[in-house]
């Protein structure tokens, strides 16, 4: 009894230890479920944070001779939201301007040109915009009736060695996405002739295409800006579009 008495402060002894070691081993497993919710819930917001930045722009590009480069002053911006909704893009959302002979054209990998009338580049812009294209960036003419006579002596001075070629339904650019099995589809109607997509290709990369005939921009506006416009011919229009800039960012 006089054993037991002697020793029994110390079993105590050792079981306040084992349980003190108990704790601390429960409260290590709790700091370290802890840290890992912590981590994984930090995680998951980087990623949604991340999905939402904006990764890129696309222009609109301004030139001289007194044509409307300014038109379709809607058609961008839908047809990014399109694109960032149908194709998981990231593209910021308003287009930015920019002019044919600047520094700041290299910031964008797509440009897009339209309007009616004059156009007119100087040695420098054309020299710039070469650099440009064979650098990388995509150009995409969009006749908005008017331009065609304008704009191919322009493209001369551009890639005087390269002839605008017309591309047939069976290229990728029409079986992205979405399948345009006739190429390049009708938006607008003007004078009854068919649509056309030309396209320069540079060392094996198209760098400039070119639709005519078709009004792809008008049909990328806010709906009901044009009498003639259909649900329909506005869907096309935007999934042509979506085509367009999918190939251009992908090839």
């Amino acid at each position: 009894m006089l054993r037991n008495q002697l020793f029994k402060p110390i079993e105590d002894l050792k079981g306040e230890r084992f349980k003190l070691k108990v704790k601390s081993r429960n409260w290590k497993v709790k700091e370290t479920s802890f840290l890992i919710v912590f981590f994984c819930l930090c995680s998951l917001f980087f990623v949604l944070s991340f999905k939402s930045v904006e990764t890129y722009k696309i222009a609109k590009l301004k030139y001289n001779g007194g044509g409307d480069w300014y038109a379709n002053r809607t058609a961008l911006p839908n047809l990014i939201d399109f694109c960032n909704q149908n194709l998981g893009t990231r593209i910021a959302k308003e287009e930015t301007v920019v002019e044919v002979g600047s520094a700041d054209l290299f910031n964008y990998p797509f440009v897009y040109l339209t309007g009616h009338g004059n156009v007119v580049f100087s040695d420098q812009e054309a020299k710039n915009l070469r650099q440009y294209l064979i650098g990388g960036g995509f150009l995409h003419i969009d006749d908005n009736y008017g331009l065609d006579k304008f704009i191919r002596p322009q493209m001369k001075k551009v890639f005087p060695e390269l002839d605008f070629i017309e591309l047939s339904p069976q290229h990728a650019i029409f079986n992205q996405k979405f399948k345009f099995p006739a190429g390049l589809p009708k938006i607008h109607e003007h004078d009854g002739k068919r649509p056309q997509a030309f396209a320069l290709t540079y060392k094996g990369k198209v760098v400039c295409f070119y639709t005519f005939e078709c009004d792809l921009g008008n049909g990328w506006e806010d709906f009901g800006t044009y009498p003639e416009d259909t649900p329909q011919s506005r869907e096309k229009a935007l999934k042509m579009g979506a085509n367009l800039l999918q190939f251009a960012l992908t090839q």
